[in-house]
C-alpha cells in the first residue's frame, strides 16, 4: 500500500475506532466516521471529514453513503461480534478493496478471514494508532507509541541511508531521532555504534518525536 492519500471508512467508535480515525485523519487522509450512537459521532465530527450516524449491518444504509468508493475500510464494532462479521460481509459484498477488523480472539478472526477480510488485527496486541500507521505506510514496518508525540518505530533502509555510517548519516542532529537498535536478518544489534554501516536490506529500530521520525520516513 502506497503514501499516496487514500479515503477510509471507520466503523465502530470505540477507544480503537476513534484511534484509528483520529490518527489516519491527522495524517491528511479522507476519513468517513460511521457509529450507531449519536454521541461518538458528535465527539469525533470536528476530527474527520464526514462522521455519520448509522447501522454499518445495514446494506442499504452502507450504499446510501457510497461505501464502495472509499480504498479502505476498519471495521472495529467491538461488542457485537455478529455485527462485526455482518458488517465486514457487507463491505466486501459492496466491494471496498481492502477490510481491516478487529477481533475479539483467533476463533472470531478465522471467521472473520473466511468470510474475505483482507486483515484482521486484535487490538489487545495492536494499539490504534499502530495499526493506522500500519495502513497508509508501507516502508514502516511496526509502530509503537510510547508517549504523545513520542514514538518507536522500524523502518526498511532506504537507498539514502545504505552505504553510511551512523555518524555520516547523524540522523540526530537532522531530525532529532536516535537509532536504538539494526535489525540485519536474524540477527539485531541492540548496541549500534557510530561507525556501524547501514546495508541494503537492514532494519532500524529508531525512538523520537513524530515530527522527526516523520522527516525520515521521507527522507
Amino acid at each position: 500500500m502506497s503514501d499516496d492519500m487514500k479515503q477510509f471508512i471507520v466503523i465502530g467508535l470505540g477507544r480503537f475506532g476513534t484511534s484509528v480515525a483520529a490518527t489516519l485523519a491527522e495524517q491528511g487522509h479522507d476519513v468517513l466516521a460511521i457509529d450507531r450512537d449519536e454521541d461518538p459521532i458528535q465527539e469525533i465530527s470536528n476530527l474527520v471529514t464526514h462522521a455519520v450516524q448509522a447501522d454499518a449491518t445495514d446494506e442499504d444504509s452502507l450504499k446510501t453513503l457510497g461505501v464502495n468508493n472509499f480504498d479502505v475500510a476498519v471495521v472495529s464494532i467491538g461488542d457485537d461480534v455478529h455485527s462485526n462479521i455482518l458488517a465486514t460481509l457487507v463491505l466486501k459484498e459492496l466491494g471496498v478493496p481492502y477490510v481491516v477488523v478487529k477481533a475479539q480472539d483467533n476463533l472470531h478472526g478465522k471467521v472473520l478471514s473466511k468470510i474475505g477480510a483482507d486483515k484482521i488485527v486484535y487490538p489487545e496486541r495492536d494499539m490504534g494508532t499502530r495499526v493506522a500507521h500500519n495502513l497508509v505506510t508501507s516502508n514502516v514496518l511496526d509502530y509503537i507509541e510510547l508517549a504523545p508525540d513520542y514514538s518507536i518505530i522500524e523502518v526498511r533502509a532506504t537507498t539514502k541511508l545504505v552505504g553510511k555510517t551512523l555518524r555520516e548519516l547523524a540522523l540526530r542532529v537532522k531530525f532529532g531521532v536516535n537509532v536504538i537498535a539494526i535489525k540485519k536478518g536474524d540477527d539485531i544489534n541492540v548496541t549500534p555504534e557510530a561507525d556501524d554501516r547501514i546495508e541494503a536490506g537492514d532494519i532500524l529500530v529508531v525512538m523520537g518525536k513524530d515530527e522527526g521520525l516523520d522527516k525520515l520516513r521521507e527522507y
